[in-house]
């Protein structure tokens, strides 16, 4: 499951997803690639969705001449493929990739783990040993970032293993009104009011694979698509001081964020504020 290795400057992020396209925009910066589907050693992604993901938070804009760019785009990328050209995936598969990261992130020096990825089981007893597994990441010191899952409106409807308590759990700010309200929400089963904080994440255009053979970008929404938003600009926030624990990451989310008005179950602390953030 070796590939090269190349050098990012900035902080690395791990994004667990469907892989990772080698575009143009992430040139230089794939520091590992992990297959857990089916043991390739070279970057590929037949989906699109973790190369979007990947371009949210950390593309470049080297293929678009700058017109979209990352939210991190000097950092480096350490991708474990754990989902299928469908976008499915087992839990053994990803508490798999949970187990390595726990053992390579040091030599990899990951800072962040990046998981827009959810079960849709309702049943705790099947949830519980994902939630385990991230929050082991946690308590390693990595600051995890999960998306709160596209089964909204009902409350309750947080996937896992976006619902520990412990993780940052990301909303989609464009997706709580009625036409399109679709965001995960809280209590979790053990009513922990979720998400965390909110973030945009309708129609986003990123990086997708490659068409006719030059760079390709394309829009798509979720709380996929918030969760990197948030991802990368932590990133960010690491690259100044890189000193912070992955609890005062979390303290400063909430106190940056601006309230939207909605409960806590529906935005968590609020809109995430990404100037105000990285101004604190």
């Amino acid at each position: 499951m070796n590939a090269r290795v190349l050098t990012g400057k900035g902080i690395h992020v791990a994004v667990l997803d469907t892989g990772i396209y080698p575009h143009i925009d992430f040139a230089g910066r794939i520091l590992k690639f992990a297959d857990f589907v089916h043991y390739k050693s070279h970057a590929y992604d037949e989906n699109g969705h973790g190369t979007h993901v990947c371009g949210i938070l950390a593309g470049s804009g080297r293929g678009c001449q700058y017109r979209y760019q990352g939210c991190a785009p000097e950092c480096g990328l350490v991708v474990a493929k754990v989902l299928d050209q469908y976008g499915n995936g087992k839990k053994e598969v990803i508490l798999r990739s949970f187990q390595w990261l726990l053992h390579e992130y040091q030599r990899l020096d990951v800072r962040i783990v990046n998981i827009s990825v959810g079960t849709t089981c309702n049943f705790w007893r099947e949830q519980k040993s994902l939630v385990e597994g991230v929050d082991a990441l946690w308590d390693a010191g990595l600051v995890v970032v999960a998306a709160a899952g596209n089964q909204g409106p009902t409350p309750g409807s947080v996937t896992a293993p976006g619902s520990s308590k412990k993780i940052i759990t990301v909303g989609c700010s464009d997706m709580l009104t009625a036409h399109r309200d679709a965001s995960g929400r809280g209590p979790t089963e053990e009513c922990v009011c979720k998400p965390d904080v909110v973030a945009p994440g309708y129609q986003v255009m990123s990086c997708i694979p490659y068409y006719d053979g030059k760079p390709a970008y394309g829009k798509k929404s979720g709380t996929s698509m918030s969760t990197p938003y948030v991802s990368g600009s932590i990133a960010q926030m690491l690259q100044k001081d890189p000193m912070l624990t992955n609890v005062e990451i979390k303290m400063m989310l909430r106190d940056s964020a601006r309230d939207m008005g909605y409960p806590q179950n529906v935005q968590g602390w609020g809109l995430f504020d990404r100037e105000r953030f990285l101004n604190l």
